[in-house]
């Protein structure tokens, strides 16, 4: 008797099962979760036409922002958040 003869052949198990859900792929490279919740993001405007701006706005655009309240739900939507 070989090892497989125990097998049945043609009955597979079918397992419905909910579908995943995906993080939204721009979301996930865009914020960052901290340890207590909050969602930070970096400030938009920094990336090209420096000159005309201050040296006073564009040390405020290195720092992290925070996600607002009214949008955090959304943001949390597509991070796939609970909570």
């Amino acid at each position: 008797m070989s090892a497989c003869a125990d097998r049945q052949q043609g009955v597979t198990s079918i397992v419905i099962t909910m579908p995943k859900v995906k993080t939204n792929s721009s979301a996930k490279k865009r914020f960052k979760v901290t340890a207590t919740g909050k969602i930070t993001h970096q400030k938009s405007f920094k990336r090209h036409i420096l000159t005309k701006k201050s040296t006073k706005r564009k040390r405020g655009m290195r720092k992290t922002g925070v996600v607002a309240k009214p949008n955090m739900e959304f943001v949390q939507r597509l991070l796939v958040l609970r909570g």
